[in-house]
């Protein structure tokens, strides 16, 4: 069992990499969760509806008014795109969101990654996950590609929840051998931005250590590893999505950064 998180520019799979390293894994036997993200889907629609929204902590803070956005877009365009875009060398996927089974129960967000509080409005702090809905899907040899969205335990809030946290919950509550976090960068870097210190393999403890040294959109990344291992994922590997051959090498044990427990 393999869980994927897709996102940012690595969604574009112009040459449909992305899909054909899938449609390998399954023919030896893998199953596969993509868990997707959108960030540059939604900012277009904001723009386009003239709704500015704002970063905390690598964060988006989440009115009412850009969670709707951030659903629509989520569960309407980007699910169904991927789900075509696997569809075309012939894998069965569905897109789904984890909001309306529901998959993924979560509560507000009141603080940053690394404890700072803050007021976030609908951003989702991942609670627990029932992942019935993903092995129904997955015991027919269909791919489920999950929206990150949720809703709060009465089932009525919907929360933006950030897109490597949903994966890292539904990889840990499927046992998955290992989730690999598909980012715009090779991996995670001692000293970013030196390229030179990219880290190629570290430990859940080590990272833990020195996790206060990452800002902005790897902080979410470098939490969620640690949360999908502290939860029961066997491995996690952070690659670069933008790389056509990344994931393949991904799927092959190799490249990025390995975290294991």
């Amino acid at each position: 069992m393999i869980v994927v998180k897709f996102g940012g520019h690595a969604m574009k799979d112009e040459n449909g990499n992305f899909a054909r390293a899938i449609s390998a894994a399954q023919k030896v036997g893998e199953q596969v969760v993509v868990v997707h993200g959108g960030g540059p889907q939604i900012d277009v629609a904001l723009k386009a509806k003239g709704i500015v929204s704002t970063w905390v902590g690598g964060f988006r803070v989440t009115t009412q008014e850009i969670f709707d956005v951030v659903e629509d877009v989520l569960v309407n365009q980007v699910g169904n795109e991927v789900a075509a875009t696997l569809g075309k060398v012939g894998i069965k996927a569905q897109a789904m969101s984890a909001r309306t089974l529901p998959t993924v129960i979560a509560n507000k967000r009141t603080q940053l990654i690394d404890g700072t509080p803050a007021d976030l409005g609908l951003v989702g702090n991942v609670q627990r996950v029932n992942p019935a809905a993903l092995l129904e899907l997955l015991e027919q040899g269909i791919v489920p590609v999950v929206a990150p969205v949720s809703s709060d335990e009465d089932l009525k809030t919907g929360l933006n929840v950030n897109a490597d946290f949903a994966a890292a919950a539904i990889a840990a509550s499927l046992g998955a051998s290992s989730l690999i976090v598909m980012t715009d960068v090779a991996g995670i870097y001692r000293n970013w931005p030196d390229k030179d210190s990219l880290i190629d393999i570290i430990s859940a403890s080590e990272l833990e250590a020195i996790k206060v040294g990452f800002a902005e959109g790897m902080a979410p990344k470098v939490q969620a590893a640690l949360d999908a291992l502290s939860f029961g994922a066997k491995a996690v590997r952070i690659i670069d999505g933008t790389d056509p051959d990344s994931f393949a090498s991904a799927l092959a044990g190799t490249g990025g950064t390995l975290v294991v427990a």
